[in-house]
């Protein structure tokens, strides 16, 4: 697991991020075992109660479950997983509109702009909008 790490919000906070875009892209499978908090924090080269704050979080948000002395695995949990994607989903698009509110460009241009641009890198993938 290879992540750069920005000084303005704290590593743990930035390790949850990363599991839960790698559980909606699906890098991260539904019971997947995932690395104890020691091998994360030595993969990420980060402190070793750093790794156990992000799994303790992870836990309360119900990404991640251990059960007894088992390694710890991503959640199974349907509606959990849909909830990960929709979280992702509304940041992108409130961060896309606080950037695009400020050129102040009509709705109907920035739809159709959208989906050109969503038709050209689907056309990379053989995707397509309708």
């Amino acid at each position: 697991m290879n992540v750069s790490f920005n000084k303005r919000d704290p590593v743990y906070i930035q390790v949850v991020r990363q599991f839960k875009e790698r559980i909606a892209t699906g890098t991260f499978e539904p019971g997947q075992e995932i690395p104890s908090r020691r091998e994360l924090a030595n993969q990420l080269k980060i402190n070793p109660n750093t790794a156990q704050r992000a799994y303790k979080e992870m836990e309360e948000e119900g990404l991640i479950y251990t059960e007894g002395n088992n390694p710890s695995r991503i959640t199974k949990d349907e509606h959990v997983l849909a909830a990960v994607r929709g979280e992702l989903l509304e940041e992108a698009v409130d961060s896309f509109m606080t950037s695009i509110r400020r050129i102040q460009i009509p709705f109907d241009e920035l739809v159709e702009v959208m989906k050109e641009k969503y038709q050209e890198q689907s056309g990379k993938e053989g995707g397509e909008i309708k």
